[in-house]
């Protein structure tokens, strides 16, 4: 199965760019709504963040996110060691999903920390989508009630910074509202479709 990463910073608009992937027909994994599944589903991943972070991190059987967050985000060894925790059970899962597909060209696996976690080498192809910092702030803050700026500011010090992954991607888009996002997506499904019938 030919596999395409889509990645980007907090707010960079990836899950618009994966639905519009989604209507052209195909299958999208997303990493970040497994997380969360797995978070209160999986009982290696519980055992994990109750070892870490303590018995507040849940409230019953429901993670505490915002706690998280204030914990995880704005130290480095906190973000390592959730990530240790969160990112196997994820490719695991992922791994299960790709083998449940079938008849379609390629798929699409959506993830802000492909490069953090060392997995964009699984992928045959990476995009990036860009968009200005200010820009990502104001999504996040419409989007995420329960944040503030420092918190997604401090999210987005945790994640590679947008320069970095473009030079490591194979392509970009440009969700900055100023490109029209359409014809960018089109030119690579057609890009992506050659490539997975070769």
């Amino acid at each position: 199965m030919f596999k395409v990463g889509i990645t980007g910073g907090i707010g960079t608009g990836k899950s618009t760019v994966c639905r519009i992937f989604s209507i052209l027909g195909i299958p999208v994994y997303d990493a970040d709504s497994r997380a969360k599944w797995l978070t209160e589903n999986d009982s290696s991943i519980r055992e994990g963040l109750l070892t870490t972070f303590g018995s507040t991190i849940f409230n019953g059987a429901v993670l505490n996110r915002p706690y998280l967050a204030s914990v995880a985000f704005v130290d480095e060894e906190k973000t390592a060691a959730l990530n240790a925790i969160i990112h196997p059970a994820v490719g695991r899962d992922f791994n299960d999903w790709v083998q449940a597909q079938s008849n379609v060209p390629y798929v699409i696996k959506e993830a802000a920390l492909f490069y953090e976690a060392g997995t964009a080498k699984e992928m045959n192809e990476m995009i990036v989508v860009t968009s200005p910092t200010a820009l990502r702030i104001e999504r996040v803050l419409r989007r995420d009630t329960h944040r503030n700026e420092k918190q997604i500011r401090d999210i987005m010090n945790r994640q590679l910074p947008d320069a970095e992954k473009v030079q490591l991607a194979n392509h970009i888009i440009f969700n900055d509202e100023e490109q029209l996002l359409v014809p960018q997506i089109l030119r690579l499904h057609e890009h992506f479709l050659l490539q997975a019938l070769s």
